[in-house]
């Protein structure tokens, strides 16, 4: 066994990588990333991204040009796959060395690429966020084909919508009579969501109170809360401890915000209880490494116990999902 560190941007602590000299993946423990996105890869927008770019958010003028999300003051930043292929091969690559499994949703075909792939590593999600993205018969239709596991990403609050709006109630009924588990965005949707890229977004409809009209309305179904409901821990620990099937991800603001701002969140979590009800997940896009990113917020956690790790990265997911965790390793 031979151990290669790999320095991160912006990162003080260093990233331990074990891996056995035949790389075989199997070397190193498995890891579940609940929430990936899948897409076709635009070459003219993809861009260099620094980690914890909202550690400094400035403000704007609405006569002048929009401020930029993304801050590049950073030793090395993040780069972007530059075609959807050359995605699909980094992410498939990266999957096998590092032994990970991953919940994937987004674009249809670049989905069944991955999963043709690596099948035994993708775990295929079909969203909406919408009634006008298909009808209810059809949405059932493909959940019951039994290739997608998940129903998610599900973000009406980019539509200034509730997630217990009832157009959408019917579409949540199809997932509690399968049996499908649901991924809700709530929470932030980064800096100047509502008046720079999502004119319908607001940030008041990602209040993980407003839940639970939905789960009054449907007592079998099994969510998780995207982004944890960052930054509203007060309800989100209200409503875990109020809903005991209620789990939440990590995903998003883990690489987004300032790093002190995540331990605090997370460790308020723990600290509240529900270290058994945390999933690991990246939000991963179009910067493969966001992986490794991630993945190095939780390890260098120093609050975090090596059993509270594994639970995060391994153990709450095969629990939530019901998976057997033989054929997970």
């Amino acid at each position: 066994m031979k151990t290669i560190q790999l320095k991160f941007p912006l990162f003080p602590l260093l990233f331990t990588i074990l891996i056995s000299t035949n790389s075989k993946a199997q070397s190193r423990e498995p890891i579940i990333d609940v929430h990936v996105h899948a897409s076709q890869i635009n070459s003219n927008f993809a861009r260099e991204m620094c980690p914890w770019f909202l550690s400094n958010m400035p403000g704007g003028d609405p006569n002048l040009q929009a401020p930029s999300f993304f801050n590049l003051d950073c030793v090395a930043p993040l780069q972007p796959a530059k075609s959807t292929q050359e995605f699909q091969d980094q992410i498939i690559e990266k999957i096998n060395r590092l032994n990970v499994y991953m919940v994937v949703s987004g674009d249809a075909g670049v989905i069944h690429n991955w999963y043709a792939a690596a099948p035994d590593r993708i775990i295929p999600s079909l969203g909406i966020s919408n009634p006008n993205q298909m009808t209810v018969e059809a949405f059932k239709d493909s959940l019951s084909s039994g290739f997608y596991k998940v129903m998610g990403e599900v973000a009406p609050q980019y539509q200034g919508m509730s997630p217990s709006d009832m157009s959408l109630d019917a579409y949540f009924g199809v997932a509690e009579e399968l049996g499908i588990p649901v991924a809700i965005h709530m929470g932030t949707g980064g800096n100047g969501m509502a008046n720079i890229t999502s004119p319908k977004y607001r940030a008041s409809l990602g209040r993980p109170f407003l839940l639970e009209d939905l789960l009054d309305r449907h007592p079998k179904l099994k969510i998780w809360v995207m982004h944890a409901g960052y930054p509203m821990i007060d309800e989100m620990i209200a409503l875990m401890g109020a809903h005991a099937y209620v789990y939440v991800d990590l995903a998003g603001f883990i690489w987004s915000y300032p790093l002190s701002e995540i331990h605090r969140y997370l460790k308020r979590l723990v600290e509240a209880g529900f270290a058994k009800r945390i999933l690991y997940g990246t939000d991963l896009m179009i910067w493969p490494d966001l992986f490794e990113t991630s993945v190095s917020v939780i390890q260098n956690a120093n609050y975090l116990s090596y059993e509270q790790k594994r639970d995060i990265f391994f153990n709450n997911a095969i629990r939530f999902f019901n998976l057997n965790p033989e054929d997970y390793k």
